[in-house]
């Protein structure tokens, strides 16, 4: 399906992202939790580096589920029996999401660490 115009092209987007939040449990724990990180930012005063680098950080592991979930319903579309490539697939991009949330902790740790204990 090809996008008639520039405005369908955001439109078919902000359907992919409503329809992962709906859908995907991971993708409500990711914005849960990203919700919070930002809001307790906020309270303890992060400066515009560390929201710019707050906000990599949530868009990296939110990126990282969305082609997740992309990938898996490819690999299902594609290969409904099962496969082991289609579970290495699977499991490669659940993979890269955990790579993603775990650096995120990282980043939370050195963000948030020296203003609550430092």
């Amino acid at each position: 399906m090809k996008a008639k115009n520039l405005r369908y092209s955001f439109i078919y987007a902000q359907q992919g992202i409503w329809y992962a939040v709906r859908t995907q449990r991971n993708m409500k724990i990711h914005l849960a939790t990203a919700a919070m990180a930002a809001a307790f930012a906020w309270i303890l005063g992060f400066s515009a580096i560390e929201f710019a680098i707050l906000t990599v950080t949530i868009a990296a592991v939110l990126i990282a589920e969305m082609i997740n979930s992309a990938l898996e319903a490819v690999v299902d579309l594609v290969s409904p029996d099962v496969n082991p490539l289609a579970k290495l697939a699977k499991d490669m991009a659940a993979g890269a999401v955990l790579i993603s949330a775990l650096a995120s902790l990282i980043v939370g740790y050195l963000l948030f660490w020296p203003r609550l204990f430092g």
